[in-house]
């Protein structure tokens, strides 16, 4: 029986793990700054941005909460309905909290633009983002990131959180998906 790789269906890295690594301690050092002495709430949208998550809390330099929301906006479906359910809310009460979203990547901008509403909604101090990666050329609603990773061309891309399908979320870097995998083999 043949074991399966996951470095069998990449195409190439995209973004390696030192590259991530670096700009996640560089972003974390500066909203350690801008977030002295405000007791900042960091939220991440699940399952993606859970690397994400982890590897920026754990640069921060000051202390930080974590919690966690699971949205949809695909219903059954594999385009977006556009509208946006919640799946799991947070646990924590966000009313007068400096709130700072850690994504893992920002593509149309729809459910961040929602997630953003629905936080000020709720009474928040304040509201930021940290993306990790952003695809410009896909952007279909303006929100604004105040901590920036790295642009990336509309390739499909796996690792460090993303998956396709459930799987490649434990490459430890940003890699582009061989067309084949998700295309079948039509490609």
């Amino acid at each position: 029986m043949r074991i399966a790789d996951v470095h069998n269906d990449i195409d190439h890295e995209l973004v390696s793990k030192e590259r991530i690594d670096e700009k996640i301690r560089e972003v974390a050092a500066q909203a350690s700054d801008d977030y002295r002495d405000k007791n900042p709430l960091l939220i991440a949208v699940l399952k993606g941005a859970v690397n994400t998550i982890a590897a920026f809390s754990q640069a921060m330099s000051i202390p930080v909460q974590l919690d966690f929301m699971s949205l949809s906006s695909y219903g059954s479906g594999t385009v977006s309905s556009g509208e946006v359910t919640i799946r799991q809310d947070l646990s924590t009460d966000v009313r007068g909290r400096h709130v700072l979203i850690v994504e893992d990547i920002i593509d149309s901008g729809r459910t961040l633009a929602w997630l953003v509403d629905e936080l000020k909604r709720r009474g928040t101090a304040s509201v930021e983002i940290f993306a990790l990666l952003e695809k410009p050329s896909r952007r279909e609603v303006d929100v604004d990131v105040k901590y920036h990773g790295y642009e990336i061309p509309d390739e499909f891309v796996v690792g460090f959180g993303l998956d396709y399908d459930e799987r490649y979320r434990n490459l430890d870097s940003i890699a582009v998906l061989k067309p084949a995998v998700y295309q079948g083999d039509n490609a």
